[in-house]
């Protein structure tokens, strides 16, 4: 069994204190949901821990397996077994899918012509359209189909844990029920654990969370089962009234690092 541990993780942007020790750990085969108003630092605990530019960490740790990913480049963190779906998957102009995954089991040492058969079995499974698997990365798909693209890069990967940075943003119903599902499938298939950062409860009615915690001005507030999703469907955030706004997505905004990975056609 695999544990992901983050311990007191803090982080400042541009100089400001967004991440104030936050604490979470989460097992082999797990779904733990991460809720939260706008500001509290959902899209930055993301960032900062597949390492992310821009982003500084001031406290804390981050454990795989007992190993501290924290002062690892993010392709080592990768190969460790940790992976990141993107709320705005980026497109790559002149490389497709099929040349970044097979380039990413060449680097960790695993047979790199698996990687076609592999593909065409995981876009199966999400429904994703096979005209995609060889075009340019993301070049013209609807932020839907981008979603199916990240899910079927983590089913080939198989990696130890994902977080899932609001996955289910721009996804129709069966787009998300095809996604969630395929990622449910990994908890038991290959134990895959979850940090899934979302808005919604619609995921969490597809992707059942064992663990829903709110994060609210940079900590972990309060933890419960998932039923917890469903109170704070009714009642909102109002208990955790933020004092500052985070833009939605991550967005650059004044006092904020450029960002490296912005999609420009997006």
């Amino acid at each position: 069994m695999s544990t992901l541990v983050i311990e007191g993780l803090r982080a400042t942007v541009a100089g400001r204190e967004i991440l104030r020790g936050v604490d979470l750990t989460v097992h082999s085969g797990e779904v733990h949901a991460v809720m939260g108003p706008n500001g509290a630092g959902k899209s930055t605990l993301s960032h900062v821990l597949m390492g992310r530019p821009g982003y500084t960490v001031t406290g804390g740790q981050v454990l795989l397996d007992g190993v501290d990913l924290l002062p690892l480049p993010t392709w080592k963190r990768a190969q460790a077994g940790l992976f990141l779906g993107m709320q705005y998957p980026i497109e790559v102009p002149g490389v497709s899918l099929r040349d970044v995954l097979a380039e990413a089991f060449t680097a960790s040492g695993r047979d790199a012509t698996q990687v076609p058969a592999l593909v065409g079995a995981e876009a199966a499974r999400v429904g994703f359209d096979e005209r995609f698997l060889l075009r340019s990365m993301n070049a013209d798909l609807s932020g839907g189909e981008r979603k199916r693209n990240e899910t079927v890069q983590l089913g080939v990967l198989g990696p130890r844990f994902a977080v899932l940075d609001e996955i289910d943003s721009g996804l129709d119903v069966d787009a998300l029920r095809a996604v969630s599902r395929r990622i449910e499938a990994a908890t038991t298939e290959s134990g895959l654990g979850v940090l899934a950062i979302t808005h919604y409860t619609r995921l969490l009615k597809e992707l059942h969370p064992d663990r829903v915690h709110v994060l609210s001005k940079g900590r972990i507030v309060t933890s419960a089962g998932p039923e917890l999703a469903d109170e704070l469907e009714s009642t909102g955030y109002a208990g955790w009234a933020e004092d500052m706004e985070e833009p939605a997505g991550g967005a650059t905004a004044a006092g904020r690092p450029p960002d490296p990975f912005a999609d420009p056609f997006a």
